[in-house]
Formats: C-alpha cells, sequence, structure tokens
C-alpha cells in the first residue's frame, strides 16, 4: 500500500483532514450513462422505456473528452454495462485517451431494490461488457443514485466476491436515495464488510455551511452551487470528490417526462454555464483520477467503518 508523503508535500492546511492523507485530492469522476439514465421515473425505469429515446452519449461524451483534452486532465469513467454493451466505440475511445474505467452497474438500477442475487447478476454482466469494450477489468465501483446504504451491507460482500477493491458509492449526507446512515463526514476509510472482508472506501464528501452538509462536488449540487463558492469548497477542503454526468453539460438534450416540477428543476437548473464552470473549476488546481489519488492514501492509517457492527473507528 502507499505510504504517506512528506509533510511538505502540503501546500496548504484545508479542513476535512482525513487520518492516512498526506496531502489535498480533488477526484475527478465521470459515471457514464446517457441522458435518459434517470432513477425513480416511471418514464425513465428500465430498457424497455430507454430503446423510445435517442442517445445522445457519444456526441456528449465526445464534447467532454475535449474539454478534458484541452485542461490535460484525466478523469475516473464509472461506465453502464449497458452502455459498453451498445457503444463499445465510444467506452473504447474513453480507455485509449488515458482515462480510468470503472463500473456504474449494467442496468442502472437502485441497489435497495435488488435482491443479493439480482445484485450479483447486474454487476457481473457489467464487468463482462466492459472488459469486452475496454480489455480492462473494473475493480471500482460506483452505485447508481449512491443506492447503497446500512439496510444493503450485502452489496460490498458482493462486491469483494467479484474482485472489486474500492467503492465509491456512499453518499454521507441525507438524499432522495436515503444516502448512509452514520458515515460521518465524507473521507476515506477502511470498510470491513460484513463477513469480514476489506474495501477501500472514497465516498462523496460535503462541507458543513451554518451546521448543515451542503453537497457541492456533482450533479444538480454543482450546477446549482455558484462557481466561485464551489471553488472555494473545494480549496478549503483536503478531499474532494466530483462526481458529473454527460446530460449536466448537454443544454441541447430534450426534456425528461413525468418529472415532478422539483426534479425538473434538479435535473436542469445551471446546465448552460456547467460547461463553464466545469472549465473554472479544472483551471483553478490539481485533479486526479480515482487511483491516483488512492496511491496517495496510507490505507493502514485511515479509519476502519465495521459495516457488522455498525461502528467507525
Amino acid at each position: 500500500m502507499s505510504r504517506s508523503a512528506p509533510q511538505s508535500a502540503v501546500s496548504r492546511p484545508r479542513r476535512g483532514w482525513a487520518a492516512g492523507m498526506s496531502r489535498p485530492v480533488t477526484i475527478l469522476t465521470v459515471d457514464l450513462e446517457d441522458w435518459f439514465h434517470v432513477l425513480d421515473n416511471e418514464a425513465t425505469r428500465g430498457e424497455v422505456q430507454w430503446r423510445r429515446f435517442a442517445t445522445r452519449l457519444p456526441e456528449a461524451t465526445a464534447a467532454l473528452l475535449a474539454q478534458f483534452s484541452r485542461h490535460g486532465v484525466q478523469a475516473t469513467f464509472f461506465v453502464l454495462g449497458w452502455v459498453a454493451a451498445r457503444y463499445p466505440e465510444v467506452v473504447a475511445t474513453v480507455a485509449g485517451e488515458g482515462h480510468e474505467i470503472a463500473c456504474h452497474s449494467d442496468m442502472h438500477q437502485l441497489v435497495y431494490e435488488q435482491t443479493p442475487q439480482a445484485f450479483r447478476a447486474d454487476l457481473a454482466a457489467a464487468v463482462k461488457h466492459i472488459e469486452a469494450a475496454t480489455g480492462i477489468r473494473p475493480t471500482a465501483y460506483r452505485a447508481p443514485g449512491f443506492s447503497i446504504t446500512r439496510a444493503t451491507p450485502w452489496a460490498f460482500d458482493v462486491l469483494a466476491d467479484l474482485g472489486f477493491d474500492t467503492d465509491c458509492s456512499i453518499f454521507p449526507a441525507p438524499r432522495a436515495h436515503g444516502g448512509f446512515a452514520g458515515y460521518g463526514a465524507g473521507g476515506p476509510a477502511m470498510l470491513r464488510t460484513p463477513s469480514g472482508r476489506r474495501l477501500r472506501e472514497l465516498p462523496i464528501n460535503y462541507a458543513r455551511v451554518l451546521g448543515q452538509p451542503l453537497v457541492y462536488g456533482g450533479g444538480g449540487y454543482f450546477r446549482l452551487v455558484p462557481g466561485a463558492v464551489g471553488r472555494w469548497l473545494v480549496r478549503r477542503q483536503a478531499y474532494n470528490m466530483t462526481y458529473f454526468h454527460l446530460r449536466d453539460f448537454d443544454s441541447g438534450q430534450p426534456m425528461i417526462p413525468g418529472l415532478s416540477r422539483v426534479r425538473r428543476f434538479k435535473s436542469y437548473v445551471g446546465i448552460r454555464g456547467a460547461a463553464a464552470k466545469l472549465d473554472r473549476l479544472l483551471d483553478s488546481g490539481e485533479v486526479m483520477t480515482l487511483g491516483a489519488a488512492a496511491a496517495t492514501i496510507d490505507w493502514d492509517r485511515v479509519r476502519i467503518v465495521d459495516l457488522a457492527e455498525g461502528q467507525a473507528r
């Protein structure tokens, strides 16, 4: 495992400093899915519904890759197996440009609505499709909607069974899909699964503003939070996990049918200015892939979250 860098590697003090970290990290990640992969909405529930919509994925992916190339940055792409099976050339291009490949499930369904057997089958299918498209077997995973919760700790054992060593599914603040109660402040940890295996966890993070958790690093949160505020928070925190989608930057996408007024606001607020906001974030400091960030952390020193006991130490 990677050992801590000398203290001189820290350029400035930041809040949210976590055990095992010797330098600040801002992790750049993308959930590679199409504009219609929206959860908790009957019109976009599954493949039967998805077939009704025209893809925007190839062009939107190319635009984001070009933006990353202009800034000379690499990202981690959490790829849907469904996408890899249908657009293998797109996923191969992402890998070919040096970006890290990870897994975002096969069929983009909420984990807490699945049985362990269904989750295992979906995960195995995703690995198969991603590996066929890229020649890479992913070892990092993020659940759709961050939908691994305290009620589904078995999911981490399934991940370990299928060769995953890193998870990015924990959302440590309240949200529509549940969040992960009791995790504590967002930061790296070692998960001890119910069966006693270990997985590295790199979760979403948040900042406390007026005593309340504020997520600012991805999706609708990124689009809603003013850019200057978001960049200030990134500079202030030692650990930042971003998570973007193609639809966060695609101002020409159609309106998803069936969304409530609140969901429409969350889904479309700030899209027109999001690419420029991302440019300024990428200009403001160093970003890195998941693997690069994990290599800077001394995993022997991070806190342990024991899922069997429901405790952290």
